[in-house]
């Protein structure tokens, strides 16, 4: 395979800056130019080598590009794919990782519509609380799933060439249609991380919350693990799906109504399935091959 000649990132954190060492190692790409707003984070994406050069101007970065990663949040990107319109090159592909798929092709075809057979709107299902350049890893794709929603304009060449760059960073590659990917990803992914934040604030909101933070252990731990991700990010990703998000936290929202009344009522049969039903199938989910790299 050909590699990549000048990569450009649009954002240099965990996603893209991992993209980049992975294609690095591969041998895959000659150089990489990280585009930020932090001088501190780009400066350490140079000095972990996570990229080549630096700049704070993406419509300026992406002249003479063959490909572009677009790897901040996804309320960033549609100002971003306005900048760099006019300088993308005849070829240039243009794909990102945003974790939301139908608000970020409407953007793709809003920004970039001339564009739309070097595009391929991707999402990396390798997330991490952790953030910026130092949290970038050579192994991060490794037997991860990377989801490819193309367009029906994009080249199958095009596609094809994006779908083996992601394999040569160890990934499993999938094609999905957008508003599939955005139904499916509400449930395992946004959601649960909304239940964290409100199960933190709800701790935080205790009158002993310092205490009981104190004495929270290992299941307090897990649960909450992803209460620590990007707010920003996390923001955007509730609001862009939020119709498919809303019909999970509702039914999620039935469902603690539904434990609520059984403690209440001191059912413990019924709380016995209750519970059974749901160990039974995360138990079973965590024995598959890939349960836990997901």
């Amino acid at each position: 395979m050909e590699p990549i000649k000048k990569l450009v990132l649009l954002g240099t954190g965990l996603i893209s800056g991992s993209f980049a060492l992975a294609l690095k190692r591969a041998k895959l790409v000659e150089h990489v130019v990280g585009v930020g707003r932090s001088p501190e984070n780009l400066q350490r994406a140079l000095e972990l080598r996570v990229i080549d050069a630096a700049s704070q101007d993406a419509a300026s970065a992406v002249i003479g590009a063959d490909f572009v990663f677009i790897g901040t949040p996804v309320g960033q990107m549609g100002a971003l794919m306005q900048a760099i319109g006019p300088n993308l090159a005849h070829g240039c592909v243009v794909c990102d990782g945003g974790s939301t798929k139908q608000d970020v092709c409407a953007l793709f075809r809003a920004h970039l519509g001339g564009h739309l057979a070097y595009c391929v709107p991707a999402h990396p299902i390798a997330g991490s609380e952790l953030s910026g350049a130092s949290a970038a890893t050579y192994g991060l794709y490794e037997g991860r799933r990377v989801v490819l929603a193309p367009f029906a304009e994009t080249d199958l060449s095009v596609i094809e060439r994006v779908k083996a760059l992601w394999q040569a960073c160890g990934a499993l590659v999938y094609e999905m249609p957008a508003a599939e990917h955005d139904g499916i990803f509400a449930a395992v992914s946004h959601v649960p991380h909304l239940l964290a934040y409100a199960y933190m604030n709800a701790v935080l909101d205790k009158p002993n919350a310092a205490l009981c933070l104190e004495f929270a252990a290992t299941g307090f731990r897990d649960f909450t693990r992803i209460a620590g991700s990007h707010p920003d990010m996390w923001r955007d990703i509730a609001l862009a799906n939020r119709d498919a998000v809303l019909a999970d936290l509702r039914n999620c929202a039935a469902r603690i109504a539904e434990v609520t009344v059984l403690v209440e009522r001191a059912d413990a049969e019924a709380l016995r399935s209750f519970f059974e039903r749901a160990s039974d199938a995360r138990s079973a989910w965590g024995k598959t091959s890939s349960g836990f790299r997901k």
